[in-house]
Protein backbone atom coordinates (compact mmCIF):
# COMPACT_ATOMS: atom_id res chain seq x y z
CA UNK A 1 0.00 0.00 0.00
CA UNK A 2 1.69 3.31 -0.86
CA UNK A 3 2.07 6.26 1.81
CA UNK A 4 -0.95 8.73 1.57
CA UNK A 5 0.26 11.94 0.08
CA UNK A 6 -0.17 15.56 2.04
CA UNK A 7 -2.05 18.24 0.05
CA UNK A 8 0.43 19.66 -2.48
CA UNK A 9 -0.01 23.31 -3.12
CA UNK A 10 -1.12 24.93 -6.50
CA UNK A 11 -1.67 28.03 -8.32
CA UNK A 12 -5.50 27.88 -8.12
CA UNK A 13 -6.40 30.94 -6.33
CA UNK A 14 -5.44 32.35 -9.40
CA UNK A 15 -7.25 30.02 -11.72
CA UNK A 16 -10.64 31.25 -14.05
CA UNK A 17 -14.15 29.94 -13.49
CA UNK A 18 -14.91 28.42 -16.52
CA UNK A 19 -17.97 30.97 -17.70
CA UNK A 20 -21.16 29.48 -19.50
CA UNK A 21 -19.88 30.08 -22.98
CA UNK A 22 -17.65 27.09 -22.35
CA UNK A 23 -19.84 24.53 -21.78
CA UNK A 24 -22.41 26.07 -24.70
CA UNK A 25 -21.47 23.16 -27.09
CA UNK A 26 -21.32 20.16 -27.97
CA UNK A 27 -20.18 17.80 -25.55
CA UNK A 28 -17.63 16.43 -28.30
CA UNK A 29 -16.19 19.67 -28.48
CA UNK A 30 -16.32 20.62 -24.59
CA UNK A 31 -15.02 17.02 -23.33
CA UNK A 32 -11.67 17.35 -24.53
CA UNK A 33 -10.97 20.98 -23.98
CA UNK A 34 -11.95 19.87 -19.89
CA UNK A 35 -8.84 17.69 -19.88
CA UNK A 36 -6.26 19.15 -17.90
CA UNK A 37 -9.62 21.48 -16.13
CA UNK A 38 -9.51 21.40 -12.12
CA UNK A 39 -12.45 20.67 -10.50
CA UNK A 40 -12.80 22.42 -6.92
CA UNK A 41 -15.26 21.03 -4.40
CA UNK A 42 -14.96 22.53 -1.13
CA UNK A 43 -10.98 21.87 -0.18
CA UNK A 44 -10.80 19.42 -2.61
CA UNK A 45 -9.04 19.95 -6.24
CA UNK A 46 -8.69 17.61 -8.92
CA UNK A 47 -7.09 17.71 -12.36
CA UNK A 48 -9.43 16.13 -15.11
CA UNK A 49 -7.58 13.76 -16.96
CA UNK A 50 -10.40 11.88 -18.51
CA UNK A 51 -13.80 12.30 -19.71
CA UNK A 52 -16.55 10.76 -22.07
CA UNK A 53 -19.27 13.22 -24.28
CA UNK A 54 -22.82 11.82 -24.66
CA UNK A 55 -25.20 13.91 -27.52
CA UNK A 56 -28.91 13.16 -26.15
CA UNK A 57 -31.43 12.01 -29.27
CA UNK A 58 -28.45 11.03 -31.29
CA UNK A 59 -26.94 8.79 -29.20
CA UNK A 60 -28.02 5.43 -27.95
CA UNK A 61 -26.27 5.35 -24.43
CA UNK A 62 -27.41 8.75 -23.64
CA UNK A 63 -30.38 8.73 -20.37
CA UNK A 64 -31.68 11.46 -22.85
CA UNK A 65 -31.84 9.29 -26.22
CA UNK A 66 -35.57 8.59 -25.52
CA UNK A 67 -36.72 12.10 -24.29
CA UNK A 68 -37.19 14.14 -21.20
CA UNK A 69 -37.55 12.36 -17.93
CA UNK A 70 -37.43 13.03 -14.39
CA UNK A 71 -34.27 11.57 -14.05
CA UNK A 72 -32.55 13.14 -16.85
CA UNK A 73 -34.22 16.67 -16.52
CA UNK A 74 -30.89 18.47 -15.45
CA UNK A 75 -29.31 17.36 -19.24
CA UNK A 76 -32.12 19.38 -20.81
CA UNK A 77 -31.18 22.83 -18.55
CA UNK A 78 -28.65 25.36 -18.88
CA UNK A 79 -24.97 24.70 -19.57
CA UNK A 80 -22.50 24.52 -16.58
CA UNK A 81 -24.46 22.80 -14.50
CA UNK A 82 -24.14 19.19 -12.80
CA UNK A 83 -26.30 16.07 -13.87
CA UNK A 84 -25.65 13.80 -11.22
CA UNK A 85 -27.39 9.97 -11.57
CA UNK A 86 -27.02 6.47 -9.64
CA UNK A 87 -25.78 3.53 -11.75
CA UNK A 88 -25.84 -0.33 -10.64
CA UNK A 89 -27.92 0.53 -7.62
CA UNK A 90 -24.53 1.52 -5.69
CA UNK A 91 -22.71 4.29 -7.14
CA UNK A 92 -23.27 8.11 -8.36
CA UNK A 93 -21.37 9.47 -11.46
CA UNK A 94 -21.26 13.08 -12.28
CA UNK A 95 -21.23 14.94 -15.55
CA UNK A 96 -21.14 18.08 -16.70
CA UNK A 97 -24.30 19.64 -18.96
CA UNK A 98 -23.33 21.51 -22.25
CA UNK A 99 -25.47 22.92 -25.19
CA UNK A 100 -28.07 25.58 -24.75
CA UNK A 101 -31.25 24.68 -22.60
CA UNK A 102 -33.53 22.19 -24.03
CA UNK A 103 -30.88 20.02 -26.24
CA UNK A 104 -29.53 17.25 -23.85
CA UNK A 105 -25.07 17.06 -24.68
CA UNK A 106 -23.12 16.15 -21.41
CA UNK A 107 -19.34 15.12 -20.61
CA UNK A 108 -19.22 12.35 -18.15
CA UNK A 109 -16.41 13.15 -15.93
CA UNK A 110 -14.56 9.78 -15.92
CA UNK A 111 -10.95 10.03 -14.36
CA UNK A 112 -9.14 13.07 -12.18
CA UNK A 113 -5.35 12.92 -10.86
CA UNK A 114 -6.36 14.76 -7.09
CA UNK A 115 -4.32 17.34 -6.19
CA UNK A 116 -5.32 18.69 -2.62
CA UNK A 117 -7.38 17.89 -0.06
CA UNK A 118 -6.49 14.19 -0.31
CA UNK A 119 -6.86 13.31 3.51
CA UNK A 120 -10.55 14.06 2.76
CA UNK A 121 -10.57 11.49 -0.43
CA UNK A 122 -9.02 9.23 1.99
CA UNK A 123 -11.60 8.94 4.62
CA UNK A 124 -14.50 8.67 1.32
CA UNK A 125 -12.48 5.72 -0.20
CA UNK A 126 -11.67 3.52 2.68
CA UNK A 127 -10.77 0.76 -0.23
CA UNK A 128 -8.31 2.60 -2.54
CA UNK A 129 -4.61 1.69 -1.90
CA UNK A 130 -2.94 4.23 -4.17
CA UNK A 131 -3.22 8.00 -5.04
CA UNK A 132 -3.97 7.06 -8.65
CA UNK A 133 -7.16 4.42 -7.27
CA UNK A 134 -8.92 7.52 -5.70
CA UNK A 135 -10.57 8.73 -8.81
CA UNK A 136 -9.44 6.64 -11.79
CA UNK A 137 -12.97 5.99 -12.93
CA UNK A 138 -16.59 7.81 -12.30
CA UNK A 139 -17.73 6.34 -9.41
CA UNK A 140 -14.74 6.70 -7.65
CA UNK A 141 -14.60 10.44 -8.27
CA UNK A 142 -18.24 11.12 -7.35
CA UNK A 143 -17.49 9.15 -4.34
CA UNK A 144 -14.15 11.12 -3.23
CA UNK A 145 -15.58 14.26 -4.12
CA UNK A 146 -18.56 13.60 -1.76
CA UNK A 147 -21.17 13.91 -5.11
CA UNK A 148 -25.04 12.47 -4.44
CA UNK A 149 -27.59 12.71 -5.69
CA UNK A 150 -28.34 15.98 -4.29
CA UNK A 151 -25.70 17.98 -6.00
CA UNK A 152 -27.86 17.16 -9.13
CA UNK A 153 -28.27 20.32 -11.12
CA UNK A 154 -25.87 22.57 -8.82
CA UNK A 155 -24.63 25.32 -10.67
CA UNK A 156 -20.74 25.10 -11.84
CA UNK A 157 -19.85 28.88 -12.59
CA UNK A 158 -19.11 30.62 -9.13
CA UNK A 159 -16.38 29.41 -6.64
CA UNK A 160 -18.95 30.03 -3.98
CA UNK A 161 -20.97 27.01 -5.06
CA UNK A 162 -20.86 23.38 -3.59
CA UNK A 163 -18.48 22.91 -7.22
CA UNK A 164 -16.81 24.79 -9.77
CA UNK A 165 -14.29 24.04 -12.80
CA UNK A 166 -11.57 26.19 -13.20
CA UNK A 167 -8.62 26.79 -15.77
CA UNK A 168 -5.36 27.07 -13.80
CA UNK A 169 -3.20 27.57 -17.27
CA UNK A 170 -2.69 24.31 -18.31
CA UNK A 171 -3.44 23.89 -21.58
CA UNK A 172 -5.65 20.38 -22.99
CA UNK A 173 -2.80 18.11 -24.48
CA UNK A 174 -2.31 18.22 -28.07
CA UNK A 175 -2.74 15.39 -28.89
CA UNK A 176 -5.15 13.93 -26.45
CA UNK A 177 -6.03 9.58 -26.04
CA UNK A 178 -9.09 8.86 -28.13
CA UNK A 179 -11.16 5.87 -27.97
CA UNK A 180 -14.74 4.65 -27.49
CA UNK A 181 -16.28 4.88 -24.60
CA UNK A 182 -16.63 2.08 -21.96
CA UNK A 183 -19.40 0.34 -20.11
CA UNK A 184 -22.00 0.22 -22.23
CA UNK A 185 -23.95 -1.41 -24.66
CA UNK A 186 -25.31 0.91 -27.62
CA UNK A 187 -22.48 3.18 -29.21
CA UNK A 188 -19.88 1.47 -28.47
CA UNK A 189 -17.87 1.90 -31.48
CA UNK A 190 -18.62 5.99 -31.22
CA UNK A 191 -14.68 7.45 -30.31
CA UNK A 192 -16.03 9.88 -27.70
CA UNK A 193 -13.66 9.04 -25.15
CA UNK A 194 -10.70 11.20 -24.17
CA UNK A 195 -7.89 11.30 -22.19
CA UNK A 196 -4.79 13.00 -21.23
CA UNK A 197 -1.84 10.69 -22.36
CA UNK A 198 0.69 9.07 -19.55
CA UNK A 199 -1.54 10.01 -16.67
CA UNK A 200 -2.07 7.25 -13.96
CA UNK A 201 -4.91 8.50 -13.24
CA UNK A 202 -6.89 7.43 -16.37
CA UNK A 203 -9.33 4.26 -15.23
CA UNK A 204 -8.44 2.91 -18.71
CA UNK A 205 -5.69 3.14 -21.05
Amino acid sequence: MEPRSASRSSPLSRGRVLPRRFYQRDARVVAPDLLNKVLISGSILARIVEVEAYCGSSDPASHAYRGKTRRNATMFGPPGHLYVYFTYGMHWCANVVCMPAGVASAVLLRGAEPLEGLEEMWERRPRARRENDLCSGPAKLAQALGLTGADDGIGLLGRSGRMCIVDDGLPPPSMPGNGVRIGIREGSDLMWRWWVPGSRHVSKR
